[in-house]
């Protein structure tokens, strides 16, 4: 039963199927790594095998070996001690993938008794013309049960003219080397790994006994009633309550006590205060002649990308990190208990710059990209194999930029130039391509400075020092010398014309107040005159106040 909602690129933990039938069977959907054969080239290429669902597969990883076909026991049903064949590759070789063929006894057991011999892989040959099957655990009894659970070795199903053509290969003399992959056995798309657990109700104690005691139908019935208690608790916002019936109905209501019946499971439902309504309704009728729903959902969701093998903390925690896309994982991901770091050799391959302790391999839990990096703000550019180059604002603080550099007597020079992209420009002073080497320019061996009558020329690492004799002041922009003497007369002069100059203006702005403000002054005392007394200037007025009185 899904406990979460369906994701795009989930990972099924330990399907266990739900049955139609009157007895348990389950048919898996076929999950399917690559098989690539390296060599011999008769038969190179890549083929699909299908993953055995005991074991642990190593989603994400790939595993390269050699295939060896025993000449005894080919059916891996017996301990291959007892034969003495042992399966342990040889130091600095290969591990050995063992081929054996189909029938006689359980898959899980062939896989047991070659892992036991040294196998680092199992590969089971069809002997049936057939499409490709999941190699599916025996129930457990008391034999199977010792072995199943300690089985950590990969395995694999192949067809049988793929078999029949390793067979043939191995048996000419022919070293038959092959790499197993399930990189692409789990969905990746983006940085976001969804999962569901699926859950059986079926009992522990099953009576072995297919004529008498509970049947298909019974388990199959009560996996749809905690199907529709799961739905009504969520319906509640109360999820949690799912979690105490099935634990409570296990306790309860126990196969071996005859109580596994809906009676049993009505009052444990009753007793966490669910509405055992709504779940009767969401069950609809289990003896309608039609598909139920709820079930054909399920049955449905079960078709897709999955988990085999065991359900191990370990296993089930390398399909989780299987389903992140590359280089998005977190760094549970990429412990060294779970995955190789691929660049601890040989830098995976990728550029690297041992002074500055950069490199652009980046583990995955795949394997490893060679990405350009990101130091301290600064983005490197290039193709993360043969070049990196850091760019941008910043990129001269991580190692010089890749150009020149070099320091003398506490004095420092760099050709590298924050705003030129890329480009190792050696500074003034020196000469060079800037990425490996500047050579300090002698500006006066070269004549390029201090080069007047009067200077005198000295030769120092970056520049120069040039000095005039006597009274004389060397000018470097200009490139001459002028006398100190000289040089002083010239300020006091300048400062004299200044002062002068201030004067004369002062004095000429004053004079020009005067003049305007005495102008001023006698035109208001003509305009107060005129009101009492005609002026010499002024024409005669009428007097029109004595005419208007005549």
């Amino acid at each position: 039963m899904g406990c979460s909602g369906r994701p795009k690129g989930a990972i099924l933990l330990g399907l266990l199927l739900l049955t139609l039938a009157e007895i348990v069977v389950g048919r898996f959907v076929v999950e399917k790594n690559s098989l690539r054969v390296i060599s011999p080239d008769s038969i190179k290429g890549t083929h699909d095998s299908a993953i055995g669902n005991f074991g642990i597969p190593q989603y994400g990883g790939s595993m390269a070996g050699t295939v060896v076909y025993p000449r005894h026991s080919r059916k891996g049903c017996k301990n291959f001690d007892d034969s003495g064949i042992s399966f342990k590759a040889k130091a600095g070789a290969l591990p050995n993938f063992v081929l054996v063929d189909r029938g006689d006894c359980f898959f899980a057991l062939k896989v047991w008794n070659a892992q036991n011999a040294g196998a680092a892989a199992v590969l089971v040959a069809d002997d049936l013309d057939e499409p490709l099957i999941t190699m599916d655990s025996p129930e457990e009894d008391g034999a199977s049960a010792r072995y199943i659970a300690n089985i950590t070795i990969p395995s694999a199903l192949i067809d049988k003219s793929f078999g029949e053509k390793l067979k043939k290969a191995i048996s000419g003399g022919d070293m038959v080397n092959v790499n197993l992959d399930w990189r692409e056995a789990v969905p990746h798309p983006d940085d976001r790994v969804e999962y569901e657990l699926w859950t059986n109700s079926n009992d522990e104690y099953p009576e072995q006994d297919f004529s008498t005691g509970y049947e298909g139908k019974d388990v199959v019935l009560e996996n749809l009633r905690q199907l529709c208690v799961f739905r009504v608790a969520n319906e509640t916002k109360k999820p949690w309550v799912w979690w105490d019936y099935v634990t409570d109905f296990q306790i309860r209501c126990p196969m071996k006590k005859k109580k596994y019946n809906k009676e049993c499971a009505e009052q444990v439902i009753n007793s966490l205060g669910l509405d055992l309504k709504k779940i009767e309704k969401c069950m609809g009728d289990p003896e309608a002649d039609s598909d139920n729903p709820v079930l054909k959902e399920e049955q449905d969701a079960q078709i897709g990308k999955g988990s085999r093998g065991k359900l191990e903390k370990g296993a089930v925690l390398k399909a989780i990190c299987a389903g992140f896309e590359e280089t998005t994982e977190p760094s549970v991901c990429l412990g060294g208990d779970v995955e190789t770091n691929e660049c601890l050799e040989n830098n995976g391959g990728c550029w690297q710059d041992k002074a500055a302790n950069i490199t652009a391999c980046k583990d995955t839990f795949r394997g490893r990209v060679c990405e350009c990096p990101v130091v301290n703000g600064v983005q490197f550019k290039g193709d993360g194999y043969r070049s990196c180059v850091a760019s941008g604002p910043g990129r001269c603080r991580i190692n010089n930029g890749g150009c020149w550099h070099e320091s003398r007597n506490g004095v420092a020079f760099s050709a590298c130039v924050d705003n030129e992209e890329g480009k190792c420009t050696c500074p003034p002073g020196f000469k060079g391509d800037g990425a490996n080497s500047c050579e300090d320019i002698d500006e006066c061996k070269e004549k390029k400075a201090c080069q007047c009558p009067e200077c005198s020329c000295k030769n120092t690492w970056g520049s120069y020092e040039c000095t005039c004799g006597g009274d004389l002041l060397y000018i470097r922009d200009h490139d001459t010398c002028i006398s100190k003497t000289t040089e002083v007369k010239s300020a006091w002069t300048a400062v004299w014309i200044i002062l002068i100059g201030l004067a004369l203006a002062a004095g000429g702005a004053y004079l020009v107040y005067k003049h305007r403000l005495r102008s001023y002054m006698d035109s208001e005392i003509r305009a107060i005159m005129a009101q009492y007394m005609p002026l010499d200037s002024q024409n005669e007025v009428p007097n029109h106040v004595d005419e208007d009185r005549a």
